[in-house]
């Protein structure tokens, strides 16, 4: 019956897109991995127990239920001050997956701008966009994202426009090779002929036909954001205490690694599986996306 229900659906590219990412199992997985961390952090204020911020001294550096020394009240510990871990990882999931996805944006959005005109006017504005790009690149994302945070100063908006930084010349140079792959298509010089503006060329012709690289690397700029915020707030330059933040937790909780171990190995673990979740989607992604790569049923 499914069968029968099956060959009957018309055709589409949703259809041929969902295919193309359910044939990788790792990435399906990855998605129902990654919608259940999304949920729960997103409803934290409803789901966590305790305020993030809440200290509960008489249970200071309490085990997790199922370790000797635990308690039913706080069912993965406390940290070094009382506070409830599970609590603290809810809404540090927020913080973190927040700036992760406003970073992308915010490297996005000009990014594909800026790409779009160096290949539409590549004879005078290109060389100029794409210097600038060469000098971004010639510093690791992480030591740039330290300097923009040391002259703006630390915080949560500093932390997004750092990572958005480092990640904005990624998104110019796909998105400038995508669209002079499709410039001179027969496509692209029949709406020229009929009358199409330079920008509706950009924005309506070329643009939708050059998303699916840019969704993929957004996919995986989206995993380097959250790392990169963990490693700004383990370095106290990022989100600063008392808000949660899974790499503000690693930072204030590397002390106590040796009597505590759990203080340390729930944040690591909540970035090691976000992370992977996120590059198996992006792996997904590609295959779907880019023909060359669909595997054959």
């Amino acid at each position: 019956m499914t069968t029968a229900i099956a060959e009957t659906t018309p055709p589409g590219p949703l259809r041929d897109f969902w295919q193309g990412f359910a044939a990788n199992r790792g990435a399906l997985a990855a998605l129902i991995v990654f919608a259940l961390i999304a949920t729960t952090c997103l409803f934290a204020p409803l789901l966590a127990p305790y305020a993030p911020i809440e200290q509960y001294r008489d249970f200071m550096l309490t085990p997790p239920i199922w370790a000797e020394g635990g308690s039913a009240r706080f069912l993965l510990g406390t940290d070094e001050l009382g506070r409830d871990m599970l609590s603290r990882l809810l809404h540090g999931g927020r913080v973190s997956l927040g700036i992760g996805l406003a970073a992308v944006a915010m490297s996005l959005l000009p990014g594909v701008l800026l790409g779009l005109l160096a290949a539409f006017f590549g004879r005078w504005l290109s060389p100029a966009i794409m210097r600038v790009m060469d000098i971004v690149l010639a510093l690791p994302a992480l030591l740039l994202a330290i300097c923009v945070i040391t002259v703006l100063g630390p915080g949560l908006v500093n932390t997004v426009i750092a990572i958005a930084v480092g990640a904005l010349p990624g998104y110019v140079r796909l998105t400038r090779a995508a669209a002079l792959a499709e410039i001179d298509r027969d496509y692209v010089t029949a709406s020229r002929v009929a009358g199409a503006s330079v920008w509706r060329l950009m924005f309506i012709t070329v643009l939708p036909n050059c998303m699916a690289p840019l969704i993929v690397n957004a996919t995986l700029s989206f995993s380097s954001a959250i790392l990169e915020t963990a490693g700004l707030g383990f370095l106290g330059l990022g989100v600063q205490a008392p808000t949660a933040e899974w790499g503000t937790m690693l930072s204030s909780a590397r002390d106590y690694i040796a009597r505590a171990s759990w203080v340390v190995t729930l944040p690591g673990l909540s970035i090691l599986v976000t992370v992977l979740a996120i590059n198996l989607m992006g792996d997904g992604l590609r295959d779907a996306l880019d023909p060359r790569l669909k595997r054959v049923a």
